[in-house]
């Protein structure tokens, strides 16, 4: 059953993103994607795509628990747009993420939280939790961003490991995302044709913590998310103001110039000099790492 929601969500994703981004492109909703020398321009709001494809992927198998799933990767989805439009302030941005997450709360959901070695069990404080983490995981996949095909590969690939890992409902949401983000990814990867703005960023990060939470797969989806994490933990030191500070620099021979300022991507730059598809390409090779460990230790 897993197939035909996923196959359907590849298929409509594939199709929808370059309608959406003609659309996007006649409406002057288009970016400049800085890591190319002659900075060519690209549509944004791409996303848009991934917020249809999904739902109508899962009508096949859609219930109570796949329909308050959605509903909260729309609502992501909804934000998304918001500051894709009007450039939100981060706070404003997690306040919003927090109602967004809300919805969890009508999940039926077991207070019992697995760290591998042992579990510990909140009871109702679950709930708070879950939402915090949604929360957390839309604003850290849309936080390690900014180059073709990162965000929405990455995200591709934490989905389909949590898809091993997972059962039921995650599962099926887990593997129909990832078909859906390899839809969107074809036309994003380098050199991109669309861009999926936050619209998507957010809500494919949405998806991944909601998938974690009804898989009760929170530790490895954790384990999943280090890079982003590590990248949010670095930029705390500058109060997330990497763009008024200084940008990835693209040199004569293509190569990235790491920003002035500490963050994962540019821990890679500084170790290596790569251009921008090889940065991309070290990352995915490193979620696909954590991705192994990830299953190795749900065995």
């Amino acid at each position: 059953m897993v197939l035909i929601p996923a196959f359907i969500g590849l298929l409509l994703s594939f199709v929808l993103t370059r309608y959406i981004a003609k659309l996007m492109t006649e409406a002057g909703i288009i970016g400049k994607d800085i890591h190319k020398p002659n900075l060519p321009e690209v549509p944004e709001m791409g996303g848009l795509a991934i917020l249809i494809a999904l739902p109508v992927a899962l009508i096949p198998v859609l219930n109570g628990d796949v329909s308050r799933a959605l509903l909260i990767f729309l609502l992501f989805g909804l934000v998304g747009i918001i500051d894709d439009l009007t450039n939100m302030r981060q706070l404003h941005k997690v306040l919003l993420s927090l109602l967004a997450s809300s919805p969890v709360l009508a999940l039926a959901l077991s207070g019992r939280l697995n760290l591998i070695i042992f579990s510990i069990d909140l009871g109702v404080l679950y709930y708070l939790f879950a939402v915090l983490f949604i929360t957390g995981s839309a604003n850290l996949v849309n936080m390690l961003a900014g180059f073709n095909g990162l965000e929405v590969g990455t995200s591709a690939i934490i989905l389909f490991f949590l898809g091993l890992i997972t059962s039921g409902d995650a599962r099926i949401l887990a593997f129909t995302g990832c078909a859906v983000a390899l839809g969107f990814l074809w036309w994003n990867r380098y050199p991109a044709r669309v861009f999926p703005g936050d619209t998507g960023t957010l809500s494919l990060g949405a998806l991944i913590g909601i998938v974690g939470i009804m898989g009760k797969a929170e530790i490895f989806t954790a384990i999943l998310l280090i890079p982003h994490a590590i990248d949010f933990l670095l930029k705390t030191r500058i109060r997330f103001a990497g763009r008024s500070i200084g940008r990835t620099q693209v040199l004569e021979d293509g190569t990235l110039k790491a920003p002035p300022y500490p963050s994962f991507l540019g821990m890679i730059m500084r170790a290596k000099r790569v251009r921008e598809y090889e940065l991309v390409a070290i990352v995915w090779g490193i979620e696909i790492l954590l991705g192994i460990i990830s299953l190795l230790l749900s065995a």
